[in-house]
């Protein structure tokens, strides 16, 4: 569960994305901004920066800055309010973030990612493009959900797994999950007093996942469970993530001095930019079922024939990407698809040679070919 080796050390990371949440940035009494710890992060910022670190911010709070302006806090908000909500908010929430920073003399790039910009190949390399563009020319971007076009059954739903994919996106060295708990326990320490803080998780197994609980009430949309998740994408990436306290000043530099915190480790063995990408998508379009002897070959790395895929699942198109289930319905994997549902359905269990004949025309000889496949931990 827990790593040998000791965590890491922040002031190595030469890349970091910084999620800040809204329960954080938002002062519910004063419905503003908490202006003064606003300012701390950003002096923190600018030292990570005067170090040679470039930083890259997630930032929620729009829509829970909207609420207060606009009277809204006690019932619960439909998609369409969330989305007015937002376009309010988050004018407020670029300009705090535009101002703190400026007066440590940086600069701050709004962008407002959906997760069509990270699931879609071409849109992920525009935004990556994007990004590094402006870390070059020494700006602090910062990036929240584009809340006011997201519906509600394609959106990243928390930030905790939108920092994730940034992180993954721009080939960051450490994610930092700022939270009102200093890491992960065992259990709820607000609920059981054994519970013990675990410093180091060196992967995220099923185990670990279990730890994680619902989300907790109000206006966060967060919870333990998301940030496992975040760590799921970015330790897949290779990057480290750290979960934090971070209610009081300066919780960047807390870190930097070894403040308590929990560090989830990267992989390792990470592949290319195009499988890290394959491997922390959020929104796959169907799922492939296979026996116990396709998995074998595909733990060795062999690509998915058609003769080990037993069921086919949802409606996905060629290039789509799609999970990889065993028959107990545990996900393997994930890669992209080089058929159509429909044409997957009429291959699956024969012979690779057979199916030019059961198509009418010659294609790949594999359903999803191993430099396109990304298998999961386990």
């Amino acid at each position: 569960m827990t790593a040998k080796a000791p965590a890491p050390q922040l002031a190595q990371a030469r890349r970091i994305v910084i999620k800040v949440g809204s329960a954080l940035l938002v002062d519910g009494a004063q419905a503003a901004l908490r202006a003064d710890w606003l300012r701390s992060v950003c002096e923190d910022i600018a030292s990570l920066k005067k170090a040679g670190t470039e930083v890259v911010v997630v930032s929620s709070g729009a829509i829970s800055l909207a609420r207060h302006q606009l009277g809204l806090m006690n019932r619960r908000l439909r998609l369409d309010e969330k989305q007015a909500l937002a376009t309010v908010g988050q004018i407020g929430l670029a300009q705090g973030w535009s101002d703190a920073l400026a007066q440590h003399g940086l600069v701050a790039g709004q962008l407002l990612l959906t997760p069509d910009d990270t699931e879609s190949r071409e849109r992920h390399l525009n935004a990556r493009a994007t990004l590094q563009t402006l870390l070059d020319l020494g700006c602090i971007p910062v990036i929240n959900e584009n809340d006011a076009i997201a519906t509600s059954e394609i959106r990243f739903g928390d930030n905790d797994r939108l920092g994730a994919r940034v992180a993954q996106m721009i080939e960051a060295d450490c994610l930092v999950l700022l939270s009102d708990i200093d890491g992960l326990y065992t259990a709820d320490p607000r609920t059981d007093p054994a519970a013990r803080h675990i410093p180091v998780i060196e992967q995220v197994t099923d185990d670990i996942m279990a730890m994680g609980g619902e989300p907790p009430p109000g206006y966060s949309s967060g919870g333990m469970r998301t940030k496992l998740m975040a760590a799921r994408i970015a330790n897949r990436a290779g990057a480290s993530m750290i979960i934090a306290a971070g209610q009081a000043q300066n919780p960047i530099q807390k870190l930097l001095d070894g403040g308590l915190c929990t560090w989830f480790l990267p992989q390792t063995d990470t592949g290319s930019a195009r499988k890290r990408w394959i491997g922390s998508s959020l929104h796959p379009k169907g799922a492939l079922v296979v026996d116990a002897g396709a998995r074998n070959a595909l733990i060795v790395g062999a690509s998915l024939l058609p003769a080990g895929v037993t069921a086919i699942d949802g409606h996905f198109e060629r290039g789509d990407l799609v999970l990889i289930k065993d028959e107990q319905g545990d996900v393997l994997g994930r890669g992209l698809a080089s058929y159509t549902a429909k044409e997957c359905t009429k291959l699956i269990g024969h012979r690779s040679e057979e199916m030019e004949q059961l198509l009418g025309y010659r294609g790949r000889d594999v359903l999803i070919h191993r430099d396109d496949l990304v298998l999961d931990q386990h």
